[in-house]
């Protein structure tokens, strides 16, 4: 007895065509043309929650060097001193209390004993 694929193709079809849904000309109509552009937006979306990652650790840096100069310290100083102090916040925090909180900020450098 031969097996009829008609319901099984059509299901992947409709998987991968909503998945393709909000992009552009033959890629929401086309099976073969959305099939390869959600292959590539899904290894780009993989990719890039990595890259996000990264990204914004260098924007926290920036943030934390730049409040850091404001009161007469180097970033490199600033990270050496809070581990000699045994001070453990993390990049991501010492960046919000610089940019929102200035004076609990200052407080922290002043705990390293650089200011």
């Amino acid at each position: 007895m031969r097996v009829k694929r008609g319901v099984t193709a059509r299901a992947k079809h409709k998987k991968i065509l909503k998945l393709a849904k909000g992009m552009q000309h033959d890629r929401t109509r086309s099976y073969r043309l959305a099939k390869q552009a959600v292959i590539k937006a899904l290894t780009y979306a993989y990719r890039d929650r990595r890259n996000k990652k990264r990204d914004l650790r260098g924007l926290w840096i920036t943030r934390i060097n730049a409040a850091a100069r404001e009161l007469g310290v180097t970033y490199g100083k600033l990270i050496a001193g809070l581990k000699a102090s045994n001070i453990e916040l993390d990049r991501k925090v010492l960046s919000e209390l610089a940019v929102s909180e200035p004076a609990a900020f200052s407080e922290v450098v002043k705990a390293t004993k650089l200011i």
